[in-house]
């Protein structure tokens, strides 16, 4: 991953410019947790052009043992355990507003000079690539659910179950105040911030940005809600239910497919019965058909895949409809009228590199095959008879879910062997981790293990 030295020097002056001191070489590891080393600005330019070492076992730790996965390429667990290089993308630096003199700039790894496959972000780029390749860009953005609860008791910061009550909105003026106030400086352009149903609940949602930078302010969003959450003395976790019969937090995926200037929307076609172009319909019907297999990079733990019940706001099967929120794909528009996707597959947990990877990967494999969708569910796609014979049902247990996309051969190929392995490796960890705490009777392990990491 060439840098250029001119290229740097410009974002040096920019640094200085802004008074940084230090920088924050950053990235999302599989599970969407951000990982960082702090540079001094004296050494940035040495970092950025010849490359930082960092070791790339986020991409196979086994949380059970605190070690390795057996994925020899990338833990090397029977070898050396010799660093990856990673560079920075120049184009994602922010300064940091509660943190003093400090900047962030994202980062992808190599080895051996060539990028580790495996990564979150370079699958996630690939797929806009391919995209791309087709004549087609892509307008996306997400819908943020998270818990904020006392990072001491953890009570939740506010009671009740009243979606979008206006004192709950205001449950800590100063959180709330930061919030709005801190993200728009580190690119997070937030359209609206609001309560959620359950007590502590929140969402946020952000404006759309074609390619990769989408899934960039996600993660951005993701660690900046959690780094100023505990400047309050809260935690922010993205987990996607942590406490049993509530409600859970979703990650919907709003997006639409433009020309590749970003110009004209593709999605409509007024000669058409029900408005949508075939494009659309054929990037529809691909992500319904590849819907079992991408579940288990929507809904990446078991804690997430719970949320696949009836009359729980996630869907149940692989659906479609117009205006439609029991189904696993709402297609809609917004108030200039441009049609969208809102993918109503990804939980709260959910990579946002990996939700936008498996979407496209699923979309193309329509657009190339010219797939139509079934019919459109114009009722409660909870009820059977609503939904069309023959629709794919979602998995709810990661043993399934891993099946559908071991057997999947186009997502397997699209995304790539190396992240196959290294992505399978950590669920069946976690597999293991759910017997071991059935055997002990440990009913609180998923909090336990996924609430503050997430």
């Amino acid at each position: 991953m060439a840098v250029k030295i001119e290229n740097v020097e410009q974002l040096m002056s920019k640094m200085k410019a802004d008074d940084v001191k230090f920088i924050r070489f950053e990235l999302g590891d599989m599970y969407g947790v951000s990982r960082s080393k702090i540079i001094p600005i004296s050494h940035f330019m040495e970092k950025a052009t010849r490359g930082l070492k960092f070791n790339p076992g986020y991409l196979g730790w086994d949380y059970r043992k605190d070690g390795s996965l057996p994925i020899p390429k990338y833990t090397f667990i029977a070898g050396s355990r010799p660093d990856a290089v990673m560079f920075p993308d120049l184009d994602t630096y922010i300064t940091i507003p509660w943190l003093k003199n400090t900047g962030r700039i994202l980062i992808e790894p190599t080895l051996d000079s060539e990028p580790l496959t495996a990564h979150p972000r370079i699958v996630a780029r690939r797929q806009i690539d391919s995209l791309r390749e087709l004549g087609y860009s892509l307008l996306s953005a997400y819908e943020h659910e998270f818990f904020v609860v006392d990072k001491d008791t953890h009570e939740p910061y506010t009671k009740g179950n009243i979606s979008r009550s206006t004192l709950r909105n205001y449950g800590d003026p100063e959180f709330t105040h930061q919030i709005l106030t801190d993200l728009p400086e580190v690119g997070v352009d937030i359209e609206v911030f609001e309560s959620e149903y359950e007590a502590g609940q929140v969402e946020i949602v952000h404006k759309p940005s074609f390619g990769i930078k989408a899934a960039d302010t996600s993660h951005t969003c993701r660690i900046s809600v959690k780094e100023i959450a505990l400047e309050h003395g809260y935690i922010a976790s993205f987990m996607t239910q942590p406490w049993p019969g509530t409600e859970a937090s979703g990650l919907h995926f709003n997006h639409s497919l433009w020309d590749v200037q970003g110009q004209n929307s593709k999605m409509m076609d007024k000669h058409s019965s029900n408005g949508l172009s075939k494009l659309a319909r054929n990037w529809i019907a691909g992500i319904l058909t590849h819907a079992p297999a991408i579940s288990v990079l929507m809904a990446p733990t078991s804690n997430c895949l719970k949320r696949y019940e009836p009359y729980s706001c996630a869907p149940t099967a692989a659906t479609w409809g117009f205006d439609n929120r029991t189904t696993a794909l709402r297609v809609t528009q917004n108030t200039n009228g441009n049609m969208y996707i809102e993918n109503r597959l990804s939980s709260g947990a959910a990579n946002p590199y990996l939700v936008l990877a498996a979407t496209v990967a699923a979309g193309i494999d329509g657009i190339k095959h010219e797939m139509e969708p079934p019919e459109n569910v114009k009722g409660n796609a909870y009820e059977f008879e609503n939904i069309p014979a023959k629709t794919a049902m979602l998995p709810t247990d990661m043993k399934t879910a891993l099946e559908h996309l071991s057997n999947d051969n186009v997502i397997r190929e699209a995304l790539g062997e190396d992240f196959y392995q290294c992505y399978t490796g950590f669920k069946l960890s976690e597999i293991l981790m759910e017997q071991e705490a059935k055997e002990k009777g440990n009913t609180n392990w998923e909090r336990e293990f996924l609430f503050e990491r997430m």
